[in-house]
């Protein structure tokens, strides 16, 4: 078989969506994790575990996740917004504030690799539930945390949203410094999805070591800190150097006219950034005496001092001709060019639908369902899409009775 021919194969399992036999395909099938997060953050974090395989197991409260009711939905507590987090997890009700409800939970943390939890520590060892009370059922636990701030600042304890954090790290001030326009939110749950991704690497980095050392632990992964280090690794500039060399931000970032371009009907998008990708465009446009040795143009480092001249100056000349025109011109150049979509272009690019990255699926109460698919090709163990979001407390019976055999099995064996 073929490099091309393995790939095409392993688009495979996406693509069936055999939501009845709940059998997952991806490496980290045998991984469980205990998932008591909700909102964006978390859930984005286990889902992308669950793609992967690892049984996911959602812990709910009787009233459910909040984003149950938020967005489009034809039954309460499946909103849009749920449906889109909360594939491949299996969904159990417990009242954490009870008796029964916190030992249900420690008993399912027993059988667990990871605990993660989206509230503050506080409020865990208010409900039972600290890292000593896990860790006391099943010592080889990831106990992982994902909150605001982390302990040992003075933010410790207060309450963040992604709003809050894009607002405290800078995001919403750029684009003010960019544009001179009042500053502004990425119209995105930019910092909870980022921040997500370095919940679930943690998680599994936690299982690793687990596993080879035998011992859990405790990590803290906190939304703000996580974000400032996103953000300074672009802009630190020149405060990299102690003392600063010059002032902090990247500046072909900020230039004004890194943006769309506009055309003579529309907009595309380009970066011509490399010597080589000067030379192709100024080749296609004639203008080659450009290129002289003291020319702005001339070399990556003066495009750099001269960066709002240099962007002016494709701002101008792609005014002058159609989208169509300079698509088929640049991308003739090799010089990175695209089209400028909406949103809802997505749903119809060639691209996405050749490699089935958006997949239709039929949930058992909600119908027909469109959503992305799992990430990547594996030639082996393909991440699929094999149960559906679940409704409120779906599995509680299963996982209930699921939980008391694992520990009934293991309190056997060491009779």
């Amino acid at each position: 078989m073929s490099d091309s021919q393995s790939v095409t194969a392993s688009l495979e399992p996406i693509l069936d969506n055999q939501l009845d036999n709940h059998t997952p395909n991806g490496p980290l099938k045998g991984i469980r994790i205990a998932d008591l997060t909700s909102v964006v953050m978390g859930p984005f974090a286990t889902q992308l575990l669950a793609d992967l395989g690892a049984d996911v197991i959602k812990i709910e409260s009787p009233a459910g996740d909040t984003t149950r009711n938020m967005g489009h939905r034809n039954n309460k507590g499946m909103g849009a917004n749920f449906l889109q987090l909360n594939r491949n997890k299996r969904s159990i009700v417990l009242d954490l504030k009870t008796d029964d409800g916190r030992q249900a939970c420690l008993d399912i943390a027993a059988t667990a690799d990871v605990f993660l939890y989206n509230v503050r520590p506080q409020a865990m060892a208010r409900l039972g539930l600290s890292y000593d009370a896990v860790r006391a059922v099943n010592p080889q636990i990831v106990y992982a945390g994902t909150y605001g701030f982390g302990n040992a600042g003075p933010y410790a304890g207060k309450p963040a949203y992604d709003d809050l954090i894009q607002g405290m790290t800078g995001i919403a001030a750029l684009y003010q410094q960019h544009t001179g326009q009042p500053p502004r939110y990425v119209p995105l749950t930019m910092a909870d999805k980022i921040i997500g991704m370095q919940v679930a690497i943690a998680c599994l980095a936690g299982v690793l070591e687990s596993r080879h050392s035998g011992q859990g632990q405790s990590i803290e992964i906190p939304m703000f800190e996580g974000m400032a280090q996103f953000v300074l690794g672009d802009h630190f500039g020149g405060a990299t150097f102690v003392p600063p060399k010059g002032d902090m931000g990247y500046t072909r970032l900020l230039t004004e006219s890194r943006k769309p371009y506009m055309t003579l009907d529309g907009y595309i998008c380009t970066v011509i950034h490399t010597d080589r990708h000067w030379q192709n465009f100024l080749g296609l446009l004639n203008r080659q005496d450009l290129l002289q040795a003291d020319s702005p143009f001339a070399t990556i480092a003066s495009r750099g001092v001269h960066v709002n001249q240099v962007y002016g100056f494709i701002e101008d000349t792609l005014r002058t001709r159609s989208s169509a025109h300079w698509l088929e011109a640049l991308g003739q150049a090799d010089i990175p060019v695209a089209p400028l979509y909406a949103v809802g272009d997505l749903l119809d690019d060639p691209h996405l639908k050749a490699v089935q990255q958006i997949v239709e699926l039929d949930h058992p109460t909600e119908g027909r369902l469109r959503t992305v698919a799992p990430l990547g090709t594996y030639s082996r163990t393909q991440p699929s899409i094999y149960r559906h979001a679940p409704n409120l407390g779906e599995h509680t019976d299963e996982i209930l009775q699921e939980t008391a055999r694992a520990i009934n099995s293991r309190r056997d064996s060491r009779q």
